[in-house]
């Protein structure tokens, strides 16, 4: 997302803390689109048009090239209702629509009606789900509770060997279950730290690479109106919390779904943490949080933490005197991380045109590297998780950009589908007692394991 758009649009339309819930814890020219209509629903009712039919038309083989729907085979025209929630950026509505206009061209027999929803879109979601006549497609977020209740269908056929190579393998994993895949993800969004390449300079330091160099930094750079680091308004509570369970070389849970976090390494890094946050280095207070890097640009921190949506305000504000680094490791066992966020893509199992809506989202978001450079690139600045396409994007071959590319490629960890709100509360909470209350970190960190297990066997009984 661009500056722009976070400054204009406000954090709860992108969805920060979907976006963000590794790191916390917890992106009108109706003539020119053809055939896609555009519709601001303003209740998740209005998604009953979307599986409507009409008979008439003649066969022809869906877009991809490798599939014929049964609808198409058997000369029915058919209508799929795709979802969106309301992007910030702008352009992005008329994207959507252009996409769908573009697909009744190549497939005549269907159309893909855009439904761009307003406000409260997991609300409006979830309850249209539960309808016969949800959405065909949409975004989201996958968990295991949407697999449990049969609103995702899986997408394993779309996913050939070969694509699957080709496709970012945290982006890959946050949207498989049990072995199955059920979503494509459309964009990637990583986030790091950026910092002034001068006052770095200037201070005779080098990019940190550990948490020790991270706070000997914050504390160096920090210099009369000038704070050492911004990392929320929070106080970089947030944030921390969750990064430093996998910089300190742990995850929120193993591969036997058990809570894996609570270790003696976890417990150093969130002493680390405790004394970065109580070091009076971190800005707050600032006019926007973390998303929005005005603050940075304004001179108010040396450094930041921020995602690679801001690096086009970044470079406009800054020219080259700014560099990113990944969140620093976190003891002798850790290692550096990018947490790895987006949206992906969904097919309703209660369509009443499945392989339809399955070569739609195959031909969009699988076979149209054209369309996926625009939808990442032309309006915020996100990666494709295509890998192929993300290193054919002129954007991203050169320059920081290129490193973050690298770096999240290397370094990225993804939110985990089992892991829910209640979990990561679970977690947030302790680590603020260990700021904010003195608590001790392995004592806090059973507390929460407590409390995650109890809230994963409500889960796994499901």
């Amino acid at each position: 997302m661009s500056s722009d758009a976070l400054s204009k649009k406000g954090f709860s339309r992108r969805k920060f803390v979907a976006l963000t819930g590794g790191a916390i814890v917890a992106s009108g020219i109706l003539a020119a689109c053809g055939d896609a209509t555009n519709t601001s629903a303003p209740a998740a009712t209005t998604a009953a048009s979307g599986a409507a039919t009409t008979a008439a038309g003649a066969a022809t083989t869906a877009a991809s090239g490798t599939a014929t729907t049964a609808a198409a085979a058997s000369g029915d025209k058919i209508t799929l209702s795709h979802w969106y929630h309301q992007y910030g950026e702008d352009g992005t509505q008329n994207a959507a629509l252009k996409y769908a206009s573009d697909y009744s061209k190549v497939n005549p027999n269907v159309t893909v009606k855009v439904e761009w929803i307003p406000g409260d879109y997991d609300s409006k979601l979830n309850a249209a789900l539960l309808t016969p006549e949800g959405p065909d497609i949409y975004e989201g977020h996958l968990t295991n509770s949407m697999v449990q209740a049969g609103q995702v269908a899986p997408l394993d056929d779309l996913f050939t060997d070969d694509i699957k190579k080709d496709f970012d393998k945290v982006a890959l994993a946050r949207n498989t279950v049990d072995g199955k895949v059920y979503g494509v993800q459309m964009i990637i969004d990583p986030q790091l730290f950026y910092y002034r390449k001068s006052m770095l300079d200037k201070a005779g330091l080098k990019v940190p690479t550990t948490m020790d160099e991270l706070i000997n930094a914050s504390k160096a750079l920090n210099s009369g109106k000038v704070k050492g680091l911004f990392m929320g308004n929070d106080g970089g509570l947030g944030i921390l919390a969750g990064n430093l369970v996998y910089a300190a070389g742990a995850s929120y849970l193993d591969s036997s779904n058990k809570p894996a976090f609570n270790t003696d390494a976890v417990a150093a890094a969130w002493a680390q943490g405790k004394t970065l946050a109580n070091s009076g280095t971190l800005l707050v207070g600032a006019p926007t949080d973390w998303w929005d890097p005005s603050a940075f640009n304004q001179n108010l921190s040396a450094m930041t933490w921020n995602g690679l949506w801001a690096m086009p305000g970044i470079t406009k504000a800054l020219a080259d005197d700014f560099g990113v680094f990944p969140f620093p490791s976190a003891g002798p066992s850790g290692k550096q991380v990018v947490y790895s966020g987006g949206w992906a893509e969904f097919v309703n199992p209660k369509t009443k045109n499945l392989q339809a809506a399955k070569d739609y989202v195959n031909w969009l978001w699988l076979k149209s590297a054209d369309k996926q450079q625009d939808w990442s690139l032309s309006y915020g600045f996100h990666i494709p998780p295509r890998i192929s396409t993300a290193a054919s994007a002129d954007k991203l071959k050169s320059g920081p950009a290129a490193e973050v590319v690298s770096l999240t490629g290397k370094l990225g960890y993804g939110d985990l589908t089992i892991w829910n709100s209640a979990m990561g509360q679970a977690l947030s909470d302790a680590f603020t007692n260990v700021v904010q209350k003195n608590a001790d970190p392995k004592a806090e960190l059973a507390a929460a394991q407590t409390k995650v297990q109890a809230e994963l066997d409500k889960v796994l009984k499901k």
